[in-house]
């Protein structure tokens, strides 16, 4: 079972995704069995929904059986989004993120843990404890959304 390019693979599913209104993230091929399993990882603003994700499958499951691009092998199609769990790599995902708490790790090693309160191409701005900070993304080594069990504002009277 030959593995399918990924190059190849892009090229067929992005087109989908990108008519469809997501943004493909991210693609991942992985023996299961007798079968192959294929992950496509979308985001879209306003986020992904089971229901846009079983449309955007139906649509990509056409478009890779119509091409060879995986091969004679049987193939199950996953399509799912990162959510929470996905690092904030992009000026997109950044954008996503505001009103969200995060934590970072800058390339010098400080950690920054504040809300994103906008973000542009080149830099976020983030909430501090009550002081803006502007944190350029060339600076950042990692970042992440950090989980909240209560709004931000629930509890404040």
């Amino acid at each position: 079972m030959r593995t399918p390019d990924r190059d190849l693979l892009r090229e067929v599913v992005e087109p989908v995704c990108v008519a469809a209104g997501f943004d493909l993230e991210d693609i991942e091929v992985a023996p299961a069995g007798r079968r192959r399993r294929v992950t496509i990882v979308v985001d879209a603003d306003g986020g992904v929904d089971l229901d846009r994700c079983a449309e955007l499958s139906h649509g990509l499951s056409s478009a890779l059986d119509a091409s060879d691009v995986i091969g004679e092998a049987p193939y199950t199609l996953e399509v799912s989004s990162r959510g929470v769990s996905r690092p904030l790599t992009l000026p997109r995902h950044w954008r996503r993120s505001i009103g969200r708490l995060v934590r970072l790790v800058l390339v010098d090693g400080h950690e920054v843990v504040g809300r994103v309160g906008a973000a542009d191409d080149r830099e976020a701005v983030l909430d501090v404890d009550g002081t803006e900070r502007r944190v350029a993304f060339d600076n950042v080594g990692k970042a992440r959304v950090q989980v909240e069990f209560r709004p931000p504002d629930e509890g404040r009277a």
